[in-house]
């Protein structure tokens, strides 16, 4: 137990801290706004608000993968997961304390509108645990399966490489994310068929893809950036 907190100690302190920040926090606000529905105009389509996160989620652990390794990136996810979950704590007890809230102030529907603050605040215990487990299975399946691809070239270095493992990684671990919560969530609590639930993760993959795509240029500068502060401590180690 105590080789396995060190070693976890170990793989975050390799990971810089505002990496760590920005992945924990695009976790939080993944599953914040996961609670509203977007509506597409398509019946077969359902989205929902944390697709505005769940890019720049996937794009940090690319980032530590690339840079810190698999393991590290899995650890500060797991992290982020234990982070979330304590949030959903404190926003649940925030629901529940008597009170109300600022936006809730309209004549007539005070009661109603802090009802629905509270409601969305305060989550929903199944719609918490199914993104958390299929949060956990696409993280660690992401960051494993981007470090075997970029394993897979003798040359490592360079945007294609870096592209290549990301687009892949990312666009099977958000179908795997999407249809691991579907199954949990849509299809037990809501009757979702195997149609429903295969289109929504798949487009829902090629969108979060679409979007990483359009910021990865930045995710390799970072990765870079975080790769030569690696060398030059290391450098400075050997001084």
């Amino acid at each position: 137990m105590k080789k396995a907190f060190y070693e976890y100690r170990r793989l975050t302190r390799d990971v810089p801290p505002l990496t760590s920040a920005m992945l924990i926090l695009s976790v939080v606000g993944m599953n914040l706004l996961a609670n509203k529905s977007i509506d597409t105009g398509l019946s077969w389509l359902a989205m929902d608000g944390g697709i505005l996160f769940s890019w720049l989620v996937f794009l940090t652990m690319d980032i530590i993968t690339h840079s810190c390794g698999p393991k590290a990136a899995t650890a500060m996810s797991m992290t982020a997961l234990f982070v979330n979950l304590m949030m959903a704590v404190i926003f649940f007890t925030a629901s529940v304390l008597p009170g109300s809230w600022g936006e809730s102030y309209v004549e007539g529907s005070e009661a109603v509108i802090n009802n629905a603050l509270d409601r969305t605040f305060g989550g929903t215990w199944y719609i918490i645990l199914g993104s958390s487990v299929a949060f956990a299975v696409s993280a660690a399946l992401n960051n494993f399966l981007n470090y075997a691809i970029g394993k897979a070239f003798r040359n490592k270095e360079g945007f294609g490489i870096f592209a290549l493992r990301s687009y892949i990684s990312t666009f099977i671990a958000q179908f795997a994310d999407n249809l691991i919560f579907g199954l949990l969530v849509s299809r037990l609590f809501f009757g979702w068929g195997a149609a429903q639930l295969i289109s929504c993760a798949f487009l829902g993959a090629i969108l979060e893809l679409l979007t990483e795509i359009l910021f990865s240029p930045v995710g390799y500068r970072i990765s870079r950036m975080i790769l030569r502060d690696k060398r030059g401590t290391a450098a400075e180690a050997k001084i």
